[in-house]
């Protein structure tokens, strides 16, 4: 008989808990939900409607049938047994969060990015070498057949040497522009537009080409330079658009975030540029381009379904624990360690107006 998971979530800061939440959910009896607590903002949340913070607590606390519900996660944690805890507290709490669920022997099944910056992202560092809890980190790019057809394709030579990678994010005018109603007033007082809380759309939107490129590259990026900018959000006091530019060993990638862009007009990709080709991501296809000044593509692939049993990130994560086979790659705490080390030299970069160089554990001092 298979094993019965005791599921419990911390924070709901982020709207992707629903997502989350809903893949293990959906997997019925494998999975049992036993308690549920929010972080407390920094600054108290003026609007609960759908979308919104307070209207995520209670619309999805609702669907899952959780009633047991905490102030405090610590004493929720105290007072439970767990296997695994959801988290999506906001960014700045990411750390703090973890080291309190895994110091306790529980996995962590967290929504990216890892944290704010390297002595963060350390911390959580060290407390995994004394657990054997593990910690998962979310993309929702890992679950995109097209992003890994074009690495399997990559990997088998179709383009060359990689030399140049780019990912911008889909259309986005903000996280709280896809049906909410809020005032200005209102988006200020969500966590996503302060900086205290990390919020911004560097950490919102460029993690996903961190996490992206360093997987598709293999290997450590060496430097990055970052610019920052608040083009159209003066209620907050972050930046709601940003790029990242990376420098690998033998190559360069190119990330954008935007908070202010009604239609990106092209694919926001990935786009792979190797010595032999350029290879476009475009939602339910990979585009392959060999011919120069040729229009259409030299050949379309349609990617295959993901594994079954393993298309969902609940489903992945239950079979990793029930057969001990690996996670994927992007959702493993060391490979989003390093994919950390971009974020934080880009953020370092766009305050210091220079290229700044990227820290591993030997070179952050925290």
């Amino acid at each position: 008989m298979r094993k019965k998971y005791r599921l419990g979530i911390v924070g709901y800061a982020h709207f992707h808990i629903i997502d989350n939440a809903i893949s293990f959910h959906n997997l019925g009896d494998r999975i049992e939900w036993v308690a549920a607590a929010d972080v407390k903002p920094l600054v108290e949340p003026l609007n609960d409607g759908p979308g919104t913070r307070y209207g995520t607590v209670r619309d999805l606390n609702e669907k899952l049938g959780i009633t047991n519900v905490y102030d405090d996660y610590i004493k929720m944690l105290d007072e439970n047994d767990f296997d695994i805890i959801l988290v999506c507290a906001e960014n700045a709490f990411h750390a703090s969060v973890c080291r309190e669920i895994l110091c306790r022997g529980i996995h962590v099944v967290m929504e990216k990015p890892l944290t704010t910056n390297m002595q963060e992202a350390l911390s959580i560092a060290r407390v995994l070498k004394e657990t054997d809890a593990e910690l998962i980190l979310n993309w929702p790019s890992t679950w995109s057949a097209s992003i890994r057809k074009a690495y399997e394709l990559y990997k088998a030579g179709e383009i060359g040497r990689l030399f140049k990678f780019t990912y911008r994010n889909s259309d986005s005018e903000g996280p709280l522009s896809y049906g909410q109603k809020l005032t200005d007033e209102e988006k200020g007082a969500e966590w996503w537009y302060q900086r205290e809380a990390g919020g911004g759309a560097l950490l919102d939107y460029c993690c996903y080409g961190a996490c992206l490129s360093r997987w598709f590259f293999g290997e450590k990026s060496v430097a990055a330079y970052g610019m920052t900018a608040n083009f159209n959000s003066p209620y907050g006091n972050v930046e709601d658009y940003a790029t990242i530019t990376v420098r690998f060993p033998q190559g360069v990638a190119i990330l954008e975030g935007s908070w202010t862009t009604r239609n990106t007009g092209i694919p926001n990709g990935p786009i792979l540029y190797g010595l032999e080709g350029t290879m476009v991501v475009d939602r339910n296809e990979v585009r392959v381009y060999k011919t120069r000044q040729k229009a259409e593509p030299d050949a379309v692939y349609t990617p295959d379904p993901l594994p079954a049993g393993r298309t969902t990130l609940g489903e992945e994560v239950l079979h990793h624990f029930d057969t001990g086979e690996p996670l994927h790659p992007t959702l493993e705490f060391w490979h989003n360690f390093e994919a950390m080390q971009i974020l934080d030299a880009g953020i370092r970069s766009a305050e210091s107006h220079k290229l700044e160089l990227c820290r591993d554990q030997i070179w952050t001092i925290g």
